[in-house]
């Protein structure tokens, strides 16, 4: 392959040598090379044209011409990857003097030889796949007969492989970024925890309907997500807790399932992962998304322990928000339990059944279903626990018997509501499954399930594996949802079961309409109450942190210590003014989530009140402001303050504030009623003296006009603000402190 369009050769056996004759020196020396040549685009015969030579990698330094190759390499490497000297003549030859080089196959039986003949131009494909070959012969060779690899070699061909690929050097730089852009990977690295797994869905998967199955999907889904937490973890993991799950569509025989899985944030011995999931449709090309979920594991070594996890470093935007929010995903998960019995607490206790003309109520004891399963190997994961997923789509099974038995239909599920595995099984266990129609509403119904393990047929006692809440509707030919009939709750237990589906359907719609929404579908002021506060809070501070975590903010102005970006996207224009001060972090994160103190350095305050302390990270106030409406009225806010401090080291104090509509402050004829979508602060500490202050602003139509001013430097009132609120830190950082160390 040295030489204008060499080949690679094939001969009789090892170290095998073809003689090459010169020009005009051909009867009186002789070149040697191997019968298999290593590429050297150095050593190119002048005769290649360019871009052939170009398509060759570069030599390293021990092929260079005229170098020498020392012993120990020369007793390390085999035959067919290095240069061998003879008579004192070097390869590549001189300038001119050889001719170039062809393939001749008349040079004898089982062989063939170099000889001199006009040059043959393979197509640029079938070089790059001759040079790939070649390189991965060479080294496998090399380590099937355990040669030592010289770290010069082993860099070239590892180069080689990558160059054989690669656009030529000598392209034009127009020509290099389109086939860079045609070919070459993404310009973000790859998330190392990304998982992907894409299934054809067969007749094994499907149901009566040839739809797949949703147990088998939630297999599929809690295999891939396992997968992706164990690549962040190193250990085994396994599935503590599944978010709720809400399915768009259904799912065809023939279509391809594409799943995929990665690690969003490590916290300490648990991580969350983030699942999407959609469906190809191989005959139209056309991708459609099925359902998002997050999903949290715990990673467990192999003495049964649980392991300190190693934090993960976001790196793409996305991925950014993502772990910035996670934060408060896992605050949400912790605070469902109590935000359900808050809601079943202030509700009434007695059980009102829903009326439906021509409708008799079907008792809830005839959709009782009780089936066991036997925990086998297949049915568990490589630690020997039965897999989430397994355990999820027996579940599946049973509450779609469930919901059966109620419409004398086949049901479909649309939504599974959050829910946390209470401990593990393991091969051999008995897993009993129980499932119970709950509440049946007028297009849909819920689906308790509940599952337990024991390990002998004679035990006694259970173990408590994990609960679940199924939604299911039943869809006519056109896809339109069914009527069901009513359900008539059993005494006792059914009746508090009926309640709570009641007061769960209520926060899934709370949980939908407030966070499962984009950021520009949720309206200004969302009504509060105690049964929403948590997903309020939720969508406060997630907001503030998706806009935080935003890429292309451009600096527009600068003065002195104050910086003010902008950044334009979708229907709003937000601002970000921040600057250092000489003050600890937590103390500016107290001084300033007071909105009661916010007039003290915001001249656009004339007042803040408290109106509820929610808990004591979240507070609802009612604000008043100097600047006058369009209707030459002072403006007035109700707004809610979301405080949070960090979760782990590099995350900031965040004080979000969004407007709230209460019952007990309507709006007045006293007031213009303003509202705020997107607004807060996030303060990073530098060093234990010295953070800085960042404040954002999600700018309303109303409020658009004055920062437009500000920005474009008409006005200096942004930057005056903010050099008041540095003054008001420093003033008051030492009596925050008095005050905090008081409260202790």
């Amino acid at each position: 392959m040295m030489g204008a369009e060499a080949e690679v050769m094939h001969g009789d056996g090892e170290g095998t040598q073809d003689p090459i004759p010169g020009s005009a020196r051909s009867g009186s020396t002789e070149q040697w090379v191997p019968r298999r040549c290593l590429p050297l685009r150095s050593g190119a015969h002048p005769s290649c044209s360019r871009s052939v030579r170009s398509q060759l990698p570069a030599a390293p330094a021990i092929f260079q011409a005229g170098a020498d190759l020392p012993g120990a390499t020369l007793r390390a490497v085999p035959a067919c990857l290095y240069l061998r000297k003879r008579r004192g003549v070097r390869w590549p030859p001189a300038r001119g003097s050889a001719p170039a080089l062809g393939l001749d196959a008349g040079a004898g039986r089982g062989r063939r030889c170099l000889r001199a003949s006009a040059p043959r131009q393979p197509s640029p494909r079938c070089r790059l796949q001759m040079l790939s070959f070649f390189w991965l012969r060479c080294l496998l060779k090399m380590v099937k007969e355990n040669i030592v690899i010289p770290e010069e070699i082993l860099s070239f061909c590892c180069n080689g492989f990558q160059g054989s690929t690669s656009p030529p050097c000598s392209q034009d730089p127009g020509e290099r970024e389109e086939a860079a852009g045609a070919m070459a990977s993404p310009s973000h690295p790859r998330n190392p925890t990304e998982v992907q797994m894409s299934q054809l869905v067969l007749p094994c998967h499907t149901n009566h309907r040839g739809e797949l199955s949703i147990g088998q999907l939630l297999k599929w889904i809690d295999t891939t997500a396992c997968l992706s937490a164990e690549r962040h973890a190193g250990c085994p993991c396994v599935t503590a807790s599944m978010d709720d799950i809400y399915f768009e569509h259904t799912i065809s025989v023939g279509q391809v399932v594409n799943i995929k899985a990665k690690v969003n944030r490590a916290f300490n011995s648990s991580m969350e992962v983030g699942i999407q999931v959609s469906y190809e449709d191989l005959c139209s090309g056309k991708h459609y998304s099925i359902c998002k979920a997050y999903a949290t594991f715990v990673a467990h070594s192999s003495s049964g322990n649980k392991v300190t996890l190693k934090p993960l470093i976001p790196q793409t935007e996305e991925e950014k928000i993502e772990h910035s929010i996670a934060a408060e995903r896992r605050r949400m998960r912790l605070v469902h339990k109590d935000t359900l019995k808050d809601l079943l607490t202030r509700s009434r206790q007695e059980t009102e059944l829903e009326t439906r003309d021509g409708s008799v109520a079907v008792p809830a004891e005839k959709t009782r279903v009780e089936s066991v399963e036997l925990v086998l190997p297949p049915h568990a994961n490589h630690q020997g626990n039965t897999f989430g997923g397994q355990i999820m789509a027996w579940m599946e099974n049973v509450a779609t018997i469930a919901a059966s038995r109620l419409c004398h239909a086949h049901p479909t599920l649309r939504a599974i509501e959050m829910f946390h595995f209470r401990g593990p099984s393991q091969v051999g266990d008995r897993l009993v499954l129980k499932a119970i129609v709950n509440n049946a509403f007028k297009n849909s119904m819920e689906v308790g399930v509940c599952a337990e393990a024991y390990g002998q047929e004679m035990s006694v006692s259970r173990r408590h594996i994990n609960s679940a809440f199924m939604t299911f509707v039943v869809l006519d030919q056109e896809g339109r949802p069914c009527t069901l009939p009513m359900l008539a709750p059993e005494q006792g237990d059914g009746e508090r079961r009926y309640r709570e589906a009641s007061a769960r359907k209520k926060i899934r719609l709370d949980r939908k309409y407030v966070v499962s929404c984009k950021q520009t579908e949720v309206p200004l002021s969302v009504p509060w109450d105690q049964s929403n506060k948590v997903y309020l809070s939720y969508n406060n501070v997630s907001a503030l942190k998706m806009l935080v975590a935003n890429v292309n903010w451009a600096l527009a102005r600068e003065k002195e210590k104050v910086q003010m970006y902008t950044l334009e996207e979708d229907k709003f224009l937000s601002f970000r003014i921040e600057m250092s001060v000489r003050i600890a972090a937590s103390q500016a994160f107290s001084l300033l989530s007071d909105l009661r103190r916010r007039h003290e350095w915001d001249s656009h305050y004339l007042s803040a009140e408290l109106v509820q302390q929610v808990d004591d990270d979240d507070m609802i106030y009612h604000v008043v402001s100097q600047t006058l409406s369009s209707e030459n009225k002072l403006q007035d806010f109700v707004i809610l303050a979301s405080r949070r401090k960090p979760c782990s080291k590099g995350d900031p104090y965040v004080v979000a504030f969004r407007s709230v509509t209460l019952p007990t402050h309507p709006a007045t004829a006293s007031f213009t009623r303003g509202e705020t979508i997107c607004s807060g602060f996030c303060i990073w500490p530098e060093s234990e003296e010295m953070s800085k202050v960042a404040y954002y602003n999600q700018a309303t139509p109303g409020y658009l006009n004055y920062v437009t001013t500000n920005i474009a430097g008409l006005s200096s009132a942004f930057c005056a603000t903010f050099e008041a609120c540095e003054k008001f830190l420093l003033k008051n950082k030492e009596d925050d402190l008095i005050v905090r160390l008081q409260s202790l």
